[in-house]
């Protein structure tokens, strides 16, 4: 079966570009374009509007992209099924991950998975935490390691692999600004220091809490997108900052920072594995779900 101008339609469907899409598709803009022009004339309709400048779906391209992915995915599915029946599971699995989660966890997670099943590929995307869910709900992933959110949504599966505290880092070096006792600091202590913080996700979410209860108004120096540079900016003298403990732990700029003892401390977060209820059945991310030790 050629599936290719299904596959040709989402990447154009996701781009909106017919030269980024033809480019990721490997053919011409021509070739594109042509493409399209079939599947809307074997619909009927038209599935992108377009002129010399923007591509934009139609109602029914936006109908046609939610089947094309439901054909893909069932496609795949059953492919992978007759796959397992035949004892020989092939195919790629999509994993999203935090920087500091790829050299946690991965190794660990995926070194024996790699001996079972040897023709599985595993494709790595590596970027902000707070966009991990996102990316596995909207279907970019097939999987993250991720921060379990406050309220986990219905249709996500979750396996804790780990537990990690959150963290107030200072400054190595002595700063005017920081409070005189971080144990106990008076608000005013609190809202002269500078802080730096998540941009979003479960650590920005319980650091504003934190403020709140406390009835304090940060003065927040700067939002940052990825723990990891939250250290490289408390490191430089910028602000203090509120991180998992695994960012610092791995990280190499451990020795330029201080933990600070502040009461009351944050909660810490449960790490794991995320993937969709609907993904887990197909054989190839199955195996690897079982395979994690919870």
């Amino acid at each position: 079966m050629d599936l290719r101008p299904l596959r040709h339609f989402l990447i154009l469907a996701d781009t909106l570009h017919f030269g980024r899409a033809s480019d990721a598709c490997h053919v011409s803009p021509s070739t594109l374009s042509r493409t399209v022009q079939q599947l809307e004339d074997s619909l009927d309709v038209r599935l992108f509007e377009r002129d010399n400048r923007t591509v934009q779906l139609t109602r029914e391209g936006r109908l046609f992209q939610q089947y094309a992915r439901d054909a893909l995915e069932q496609w795949e599915l059953l492919r992978h099924s007759l796959m397992e029946e035949a004892g020989a599971l092939a195919g790629e699995i999509s994993i999203y991950c935090s920087v500091t989660a790829s050299y946690s966890f991965l190794y660990e997670l995926l070194s024996e998975f790699r001996l079972r099943y040897p023709r599985i590929e595993l494709k790595l995307h590596t970027g902000d935490p707070a966009d991990a869910i996102g990316r596995v709900l909207s279907g970019d992933e097939d999987m993250a390691i991720t921060a379990r959110p406050e309220t986990l949504p219905t249709q996500l599966a979750f396996k804790p692999i780990a537990v990690s505290p959150l963290v107030f880092i200072a400054p190595s070096e002595a700063a005017d600004w920081l409070p005189a006792s971080t144990a106990r600091p008076s608000a005013e202590e609190w809202s002269r220091a500078p802080m730096i913080l998540s941009e979003s996700g479960l650590a920005r979410e319980r650091a504003d809490a934190w403020f709140r209860n406390l009835g304090v108004k940060p003065h927040i120096y700067a939002q940052v997108a990825g723990n990891e540079a939250i250290v490289s900016m408390v490191g430089l003298g910028f602000g203090i900052g509120v991180v998992p403990k695994i960012v610092l732990d791995n990280s190499p700029l451990a020795g330029r920072v201080r933990l600070l003892d502040v009461q009351p401390e944050l909660p810490p977060y449960d790490v794991g594995l995320c993937v969709t209820e609907k993904k887990l059945r197909n054989p190839l991310i199955r195996a690897l779900w079982e395979q994690t030790a919870a």
